[in-house]
């Protein structure tokens, strides 16, 4: 019996896996329609900061190159650090593997394959509460909150 429960739930965690491969099509698509509703998002707050603080359209387009370039110098930093973050990502795979390697000595074979079923189970926990909480690939999707006035 525990080995059809182990069997059953070792293609269920198989077939999502596989479910959440994409191809490469439907990946462009999603990057193109995330480009334009960002770009959407920043014509929007564009807008409501040309009606908030009555700019004129020479201030409007001030701040747009001045967000243009703000943009350009974040995507220079992140391509000149790519290099340290793959470095620092292909690091944590080794120690990782490594882990991987020092659980398989010490472990029975049964041990290990639970423990292994444990730490994916808790992945995908950890996956589902960031999506909760508003999170991709660590960084947040929900607005900034402003500073309340003081209070005298």
């Amino acid at each position: 019996m525990k080995k059809l429960v182990l069997a059953v739930a070792l293609v269920g965690m198989g077939s999502l896996a596989m479910a959440q491969q994409t191809p490469p099509q439907d990946q462009e698509g999603r990057r193109a329609e995330m480009h334009q509703k960002f770009q959407e998002k920043e014509r929007e707050h564009l807008d409501k900061m040309q009606k908030d603080l009555n700019l004129n359209q020479s201030q409007v387009a001030q701040i747009k190159a001045l967000h243009e370039k703000r943009k350009a110098e974040m995507k220079a930093d992140f391509d000149k650090n790519k290099d340290q973050r793959q470095a620092r990502m292909q690091e944590m795979k080794t120690k990782r593997d490594q882990m991987d390697a020092d659980m398989k000595q010490i472990l029975t074979p049964q041990q290990y394959d639970k423990w292994q079923m444990d730490r994916k189970a808790k992945m995908e926990q950890r996956k589902v509460a960031m999506k909760e909480k508003g999170m991709k690939g660590g960084k947040m999707h929900r607005p900034m909150k402003t500073a309340a006035p003081e209070k005298n």
